[in-house]
């Protein structure tokens, strides 16, 4: 095994879970198989996201050494399967997605405001150029420049919706 290993999210750690329970699985199996790619609280956290989707637990099969008994309700899983990954079950991990979301939403009004005022800036000094006034479409051309250096700059840096739907933000 090599040092480095990707932390899976909630949703895919909770899909691996289900997995295991299909057949029933210990919930020290779970830590154990688990313990490359997460934390136990990861794990816990997980485990509670499973049960949203069928994870349930065999009293009569609890043991002391390897704690509860999970086994899979495949009917309410096959039910509700695809709303594994949507945000709004993720808890913690949702109110996060939401905040990236809003981020991204500002930096976007960000930039259209930048490219607006870019427009509006080079208009007004090409207006000033042909009513003969030079030094104030000279000063606006300027400040056009900057703004569009500016808004170029952000929309380099904005991050592409692409790479925020592959990002793992359970970290």
């Amino acid at each position: 095994m090599n040092g480095i290993t990707r932390r899976l999210s909630v949703s895919e750690l909770s899909e691996q879970i289900l997995e295991m329970a299909k057949t029933g699985v210990y919930r020290e199996s779970v830590f154990e198989a688990l313990r490359p790619c997460a934390t136990k609280q990861q794990v816990r956290t997980a485990i509670a996201h499973a049960k949203r989707f069928g994870l349930h637990s065999v009293a009569n099969l609890r043991d002391r050494e390897l704690g509860t008994y999970y086994q899979l309700d495949l009917v309410k899983y096959q039910a509700n399967q695809h709303l594994l990954h949507a945000s709004e079950y993720l808890g913690k991990d949702a109110d996060l997605l939401k905040r990236v979301t809003e981020v991204q939403q500002a930096a976007r009004r960000m930039l259209a405001y930048a490219r607006g005022l870019a427009i509006v800036l080079g208009l007004a000094s090409l207006s000033c150029a042909i009513l003969g006034k030079p030094q104030i479409g000279l000063m606006l051309f300027s400040s056009t420049i900057a703004t569009g250096i500016l808004w170029a700059l952000q929309r380099a840096t904005l991050p592409c919706e692409e790479s925020l739907k592959t990002a793992d933000l359970s970290k």
